[in-house]
């Protein structure tokens, strides 16, 4: 029998959660709908949602505050929704741990379709062995603690900068594209999308490099895309 996932959807507008519970129930979901997001946070840590769709204005507390305390305490996927299409209100959404976005108003079969792109990939995620990699004599990435070990200290990293980095890392050397990074961790309906990418590696070069403006390790083959190297 196939699973039956259990989704969170978080929004102060019922009629918009009542339309979502129905579309996604008629999908096979089972559909907790929670109106106000302090509950939706309680509700997280008690039901341990295989998903969450969350509104980014509410009124008590926004979407990117409740995905951020969520991020403390899960890597569960999380898809916003959201009435503004700003590169930049997107952008932050990525930034607080947000794994994709849909801007209202939508259709339920578009959200379905991010929706079981997220699970699967969350499902691979989970089911790859929690390997300990060793790109040089100086580096490892705990696959199980999402840690990346340099020279200078330990550093912990969200679940899309680690999916990123594991797969440069594990491609050592080798120059990947913009696309190929996106439809590595995002899925194949996000390519194109290069600014979402370069922000992640701004924000990767930030957290591993020294120097991020003279990186040593995440290297950016211009016009082509990105690769890992030590330098050594």
């Amino acid at each position: 029998m196939p699973k039956r996932w259990r989704i969170l959807a978080i929004d102060d507008e019922m009629d918009a959660l009542r339309l979502l519970r129905m579309g996604l129930a008629a999908d096979g979901f089972d559909v907790v709908v929670v109106s106000k997001p302090r509950e939706g946070l309680r509700t997280a840590y008690r039901i341990h949602p295989d998903a969450v769709i969350l509104d980014v204005m509410m009124p008590e507390m926004d979407g990117y505050e409740v995905c951020r305390r969520l991020r403390e305490m899960s890597d569960v996927p999380i898809l916003f929704l959201t009435a503004k299409s700003d590169i930049d209100d997107i952008v932050k959404g990525f930034s607080v741990g947000g794994d994709d976005y849909i801007v209202k108003p939508y259709e339920i079969p578009e959200l379905l379709c991010r929706l079981r792109a997220l699970l699967r990939r969350a499902e691979q995620s989970s089911s790859i062995d929690n390997a300990i990699l060793f790109p040089a004599d100086d580096v490892t990435l705990d696959c199980n603690r999402h840690e990346l070990t340099l020279p200078h200290g330990t550093i912990t990293l969200t679940p899309k900068e680690f999916e990123i980095l594991r797969y440069l890392i594990s491609n050592y050397g080798k120059i990947l594209s913009h696309d190929a990074i996106l439809a590595r961790v995002w899925g194949s309906e996000r390519i194109g999308d290069h600014e979402l990418v370069k922000q992640y590696i701004y924000r990767l070069r930030k957290k591993l490099e020294e120097d991020p403006n003279n990186p040593r390790y995440l290297h950016t083959a211009w016009g082509e895309g990105y690769y890992f190297d030590s330098g050594k």
